[in-house]
């Protein structure tokens, strides 16, 4: 039997992937009242918990899956951990940080699950899940204190230590890509990347994915029109920073729509030695921090990136629904992927 990670670059060589949408999103939509986000065992915790949105893995399962079903059903060929939050790190706001690693194997295990069901009805059109790593609520490289420029409220060890547990319940739960996501300091994101490693080397896996070991993908975020990312580096800059790992893919998402996001995409897909992502969000927040943007106008602005041949593999992110992603899904019918070239890695690594 083919195993997942050649099935996958098959599958990515002929055509452009769908990624999911939100989940927050997505979670929105059900009532859910404190005890929702409580299991048995965590009845008399202390701390609200409500709003930990990771904790419904283990808490409702049957709502997780059920949004991974949506997204599946509307179209989505890759689909997301409820990870964002999963390190010791941003548990610890919650008093849950010893939850961290069941959280991850749990939300894999639910995607698995759903993933396996979708392939098996049409096995032409192979789901994956892609591990969901968030970039923390902790920045490496900025001080959170104005007075104390030189403070760090994180270091780089406590980083990679979180991050690895992280991986490793991914891993454990079924995950066939790890997926470092929404970047906004690069610093994290190679903290990340050397967890990555670290454990790929305990487990024995090779780090290319040519080589068997498990797809890595990488998202940066570009917060405004200044065109950088929250720790002061260009969509060049960042590349450079993180290809000296043998990724799956590069790409943005979040903070920005579609059509802000153009600019930044152009020099992914003109530098990046890897396949290109690109998972927007549904336009720019409006001033109640709600996302307005239709899946049909959503798609119009996309439809510009896939006739400059831009992407590989093409989602939503804040504000996104499965009709987005069906929209989205449709939409790139049409096109023909991102065409990885020798040349493109010889320019980069001179």
């Amino acid at each position: 039997m083919q195993n997942r990670t050649e099935l996958l670059l098959q599958q990515i060589s002929k055509r452009i992937l769908i990624l999911d949408g939100a989940m927050g999103t997505m979670i929105q939509r059900y009532t859910l009242t404190e005890e929702d986000f409580r299991t048995p065992e965590l009845a008399n915790h202390p701390k609200a918990l409500k709003g930990n949105n990771d904790l419904l893995s283990l808490s409702r399962p049957d709502i997780i899956k059920a949004i991974h079903a949506e997204y599946m059903e509307a179209g989505a060929d890759i689909i997301e951990t409820n990870t964002f939050s999963g390190t010791t790190i941003a548990q610890e706001d919650y008093g849950l940080a010893n939850l961290a690693y069941a959280i991850n194997f749990e939300s894999a295990k639910l995607a698995r699950e759903v993933a396996e069901e979708f392939t098996a009805k049409n096995p032409d059109k192979p789901r994956f899940v892609a591990g969901a790593i968030g970039p923390t609520n902790r920045t490496a490289s900025l001080s959170p204190d104005v007075n104390d420029p030189g403070y760090r409220g994180i270091t780089f060890d406590q980083l990679a230590i979180a991050y690895a547990e992280q991986v490793r319940g991914l891993l454990d739960g079924g995950a066939d890509i790890l997926l470092v996501e929404t970047i906004f300091d690069t610093l994290n994101a190679k903290a990340a990347l050397y967890a990555i490693q670290d454990v790929f080397e305990e487990r024995g896996l090779p780090l290319d994915p040519k080589e068997g070991g498990i797809p890595i993908m990488i998202s940066g975020t570009i917060t405004d029109a200044s065109g950088r990312t929250l720790s002061g580096q260009t969509t060049e800059a960042f590349l450079i920073s993180i290809s000296h790992v043998p990724l799956l893919s590069v790409g943005l998402n979040c903070a920005l729509g579609a059509k802000e996001l153009r600019p930044y995409l152009k020099v992914l897909a003109q530098k990046a030695p890897f396949y290109v992502s690109a998972y927007p969000n549904a336009g720019l927040p409006n001033e109640f921090g709600a996302y307005d943007q239709g899946a049909n106008e959503m798609a119009d602005q996309v439809r510009d990136f896939l006739k400059e041949g831009m992407l590989n593999i093409l989602g939503g992110c804040c504000g996104t629904t499965p009709e987005h992603i069906s929209a989205l899904a449709k939409l790139s019918e049409g096109f023909q992927p991102r065409k990885l070239q020798e040349q493109e890695v010889e320019e980069t690594l001179d």
